[in-house]
């Protein structure tokens, strides 16, 4: 997947979403290596929120509306759970924006080239409403919110946006000669 400038409505949660909420643990079996499975993570991704968040994924098609979600402090915390990203890149999602990553939520994110995980320095997901569209500038390292008239400035990926690029760990090995 090539890096470049992304627009779409953002889905937005609060501090502390954890692997079980991001993909529950009784979906870990399912395979994402075939077309039948990684369409069904689509279908279950989010699907541990409470309540009290809107739907994420359509029944159907186990694809979202949104290709971002803006996040507190501390997605992805929990278990290792390397399916976790990959359920969000399979429902749609592209971008998570958060306040800070569990730090294997973040390497997954990168490893299997599903997600860009997105730091920045302030409390966004507390100013945004889930629906409000917004754009991530990679080459200016900005998001902007239309809704909001702001700019906010994201930490770079550095050369780890190669491996995303790549379609993930094994094929940037692959790509470099490293397999």
């Amino acid at each position: 997947m090539k890096v470049c400038d992304l627009a779409g409505p953002t889905f937005v949660v609060k501090n502390n979403i954890d692997t079980d909420q991001i993909l529950p643990g009784k979906y870990i079996k399912i395979n994402p290596a075939s077309y039948e499975g990684y369409k069904e993570l689509g279908l279950v991704a989010m699907s541990g929120l409470p309540d009290c968040y809107p739907p994420f994924a359509s029944n159907k098609s186990g694809k979202t509306i949104y290709k971002i979600i803006i996040a507190g402090n501390n997605f992805g915390c929990g278990s290792s759970r390397e399916q976790a990203p990959i359920a969000l890149g399979a429902a749609g999602i592209k971008v998570v924006i958060a306040e800070s990553f569990a730090r294997i939520f973040y390497r997954n994110c990168i490893t299997s080239g599903e997600l860009i995980p997105l730091e920045i320095k302030e409390c966004l997901w507390q100013k945004v409403e889930t629906g409000l569209d917004a754009q991530i500038k990679f080459d200016k390292k900005k998001i902007i919110i239309p809704a909001l008239s702001r700019e906010i400035e994201f930490s770079s990926l550095g050369p780890m946006i190669e491996i995303v690029e790549a379609g993930g760990l094994f094929s940037y090995a692959k790509k470099i000669g490293r397999i």
